[in-house]
């Protein structure tokens, strides 16, 4: 059991276009920024949004495929849903909403009903069969979303930001019934996010979409640790500087440099770094840090108990520093400072 698209597909003015693989037992999790094709992709295995060219199988049968004149409606597609909102009938009890995707699939009304009790029961919501979706909670009914998306026996389940409607306070113990409830279905995953947590804690591999295209694939370890683009580099939180390699020094287009203790990377490379790293200084540092650069205060943004301080000139830098270093320093916008960061806190690889 697979899913296997090859997919090509314009909404207005964002052209999505990629290729992808998931086997069976694996969860794929789908992160982008907001207009990147993510809704877009999901709605095309759904069955909702016809592509405009290309293929889409699941477990060797086509799903969708323009050439040959081929596509399977939604009601007609082994294919589960949770959408963000979850679209429960506020009119249906919890019992009648997780037997609604078997009555529209022709099942008899006893038959339904007792399948979805079953589903109900599996996801610790037996006592509350009868109860209508206002009187349960967001995570009460992100559970009926799942049972009724599984109660279909579906080949294909795809989750559109599950957990996006709860407040922060129930996510993390959502997300972790979650997972369980997704350890039993043993068919193809595909979740879309805009949240790395979710990732983490859920996905076997995570695909990168911007721009309707493919930018990272892989473990989310691999993509972590060395991002690709800017935006794959802000959500993990990471200084991502592009240049060009030599030995151990990478040079930016804007005649920086960065050192790197180690390398494996000639040619195009990227150098990450944490902005925990990055320390500030009101004059030339002194010490044995390789990298040190006068660059101008852009921006300085306060988090809590840290504050975040961005720097522009030769290249690029968000230093992560305390509320008492902003003030001890005297850090004002357009103002110069020195940032210092050791060799040995920069990550050089390949473009």
């Amino acid at each position: 059991m697979s899913l296997d698209i090859d997919l090509s597909v314009r909404r207005g003015s964002l052209q999505v276009r990629l290729a992808l693989t998931v086997e069976r037992g694996e969860l794929v999790a789908v992160l982008g920024p907001n207009g990147a094709g993510k809704s877009t992709l999901l709605r095309c295995l759904a069955g909702l949004l016809a592509i405009d060219d290309g293929t889409v199988h699941l477990d060797g049968a086509t799903l969708d495929d323009p050439r040959a004149d081929v596509f399977v409606p939604p009601e007609q597609r082994p294919v589960g849903v949770v959408f963000q909102d979850y679209l429960l009938f506020p009119n249906l009890s919890v019992l009648e909403n997780v037997a609604f995707g078997l009555r529209a699939r022709g099942v008899g009304r006893a038959e339904s009903r007792a399948k979805a009790m079953e589903w109900i029961e599996r996801v610790g919501l037996a006592d509350h069969a009868g109860a209508r979706p206002a009187s349960i909670s967001g995570g009460q009914a992100q559970r009926v979303a799942l049972a009724r998306a599984l109660a279909t026996d579906p080949h294909l389940l795809l989750l559109d930001e599950p957990l996006a409607a709860l407040d922060v306070s129930t996510r993390s113990d959502v997300r972790r019934d979650l997972r369980r409830h997704l350890e039993s279905f043993d068919g193809v995953r595909l979740l879309v996010t805009h949240d790395p947590v979710d990732a983490y804690a859920l996905a076997d591999r995570v695909v990168i979409l911007e721009h309707g295209t493919v930018t990272q694939t892989g473990p989310l370890a691999d993509v972590v640790a060395r991002p690709r683009t800017p935006y794959v580099a802000d959500l993990v939180g990471l200084n991502l500087i592009a240049g060009e390699a030599n030995g151990d020094t990478l040079v930016t287009g804007e005649s920086g440099k960065v050192v790197a203790a180690t390398h494996d990377a000639t040619g195009p490379a990227y150098a990450a770094i944490r902005p925990q790293a990055v320390s500030l200084h009101r004059r030339h540092p002194e010490g044995s840090a390789r990298n040190v650069w006068e660059l101008t205060v852009d921006h300085v943004d306060q988090h809590h108990d840290r504050a975040r301080v961005r720097l522009g000139g030769a290249l690029t830098l968000v230093a992560e520093v305390t509320p008492a270093a902003v003030a001890e320093l005297d850090v004002r916008e357009g103002e110069r400072l020195w940032a210092s960061v050791k060799a040995t806190d920069v990550e050089l690889y390949p473009r």
